[in-house]
């Protein structure tokens, strides 16, 4: 098959012809119709991952067709369209009996802990876990937009950060996650502040329905950019996301909250970049809660796939530029800041 392939951390990736992969006895192989460009991926080729081996495969967001079935596996036959969480969970420990797949303690994922999905080939292990049907009426792009972006979002909006009609969100970071936080927010019936430091994010932020925009500079202070997100609300916002991951972004949204508010960590922060200064005199005064998101459970996908498939959810929106295998290489190694979602087209 055909890959995009690194060879070392920091380079370039190319494409190759490589090996096709070995079908798992209780797993599957998918052929890939499309696949999201991630800043997850960006952190896989920067070597903030401990668990990939070199050469490496990058790519978590997928969706295509059912291209080959493991002996141990039922329910699932060759052609079916799904996708997967990008966590794939074993199904047998103790959060996995608890139905939270995402946190599995012995899971793997794609583009990660093995090769991933820029590719024309990618591995779903455990299919009985983590194979996700898609329906009639949610094409393969807007399934790749889904991803782990989307699909995080909507766990981190609606299960994790509790978000009420009628509540204030702010969204610190309008990439691919953001975006789909302020799509998701409205959705659920809350006014939204969205924040970024590009003026093209906050443009498409507002086109999504975000109430207001906070428009911040690099280096900006934290508590300031949180003191100017308060300024568009009453008294503060119920629930504030850190969609990027950075020291900056997570101390403003802390700083954002009201009294009793909640703070949903969303944006990886690796500890290869240092641990970020939280303002925790902000958290014990106000009585915050901070809290983390990682990706969502294959058993949250229907009631998601069901508003997309109803139009009440629109993630195929956010996509905003189509590209090959081969531009995905350059594209990843560059991290250039970009308003939407790139979807790779193997």
């Amino acid at each position: 098959m055909r890959a995009v392939v690194f060879d070392a951390f920091g380079s370039v990736p190319s494409v190759r012809e490589v090996a096709d992969p070995l079908c798992p006895p209780d797993g599957v192989v998918v052929r890939v119709e499309a696949t999201g460009l991630c800043r997850s991926d960006w952190h896989a080729l920067a070597g903030h991952d401990p668990d990939i081996v070199l050469p490496h495969v990058p790519g978590h967001e997928f969706a295509g067709r059912v291209a080959q079935v493991g002996a141990q596996v039922g329910g699932w036959a060759v052609g079916d369209r799904v996708t997967a969480p990008f966590v794939n969970a074993c199904g047998e420990c103790a959060q996995c009996r608890d139905g939270d797949h995402q946190v599995c303690a012995r899971q793997t994922q794609p583009g990660f802990s093995r090769w991933g999905s820029y590719a024309e080939l990618v591995v779903v292990e455990r299919a009985a876990v983590n194979l996700v049907a898609l329906p009639d009426g949610v094409d393969a792009v807007t399934a790749a937009a889904l991803g782990c972006r989307f699909a995080t979002a909507f766990r981190a909006v609606i299960e994790v950060g509790r978000t009420q009609l009628g509540e204030t969100v702010a969204v610190h970071g309008c990439g691919g996650v953001g975006l789909s936080a302020v799509m998701i927010a409205r959705a659920a019936g809350a006014r939204v502040v969205a924040v970024d430091v590009s003026a093209g994010a906050l443009a498409l932020a507002r086109q999504l329905g975000a109430d207001a925009c906070v428009q911040t500079e690099p280096g900006a202070d934290p508590i300031e950019v949180g003191a100017r997100v308060r300024a568009e609300t009453v008294a503060g916002v119920e629930v504030s996301l850190d969609a990027y991951g950075s020291a900056a972004t997570c101390a403003a949204s802390i700083a954002s909250l009201r009294p009793r508010g909640r703070h949903v960590q969303v944006g990886l922060l690796p500890a290869v970049l240092g641990w970020p200064g939280v303002p925790m005199h902000l958290v014990v005064a106000g009585e915050l809660e901070v809290l983390g998101s990682h990706g969502m459970s294959s058993r949250s996908y229907p009631r998601l796939l069901a508003m997309v498939e109803s139009g009440r959810l629109r993630p195929g929106d956010l996509v905003t530029t189509r590209i090959g295998l081969e531009a995905a290489g350059p594209a990843l190694a560059q991290q250039a800041p970009s308003s939407g979602v790139t979807v790779i087209i193997p």
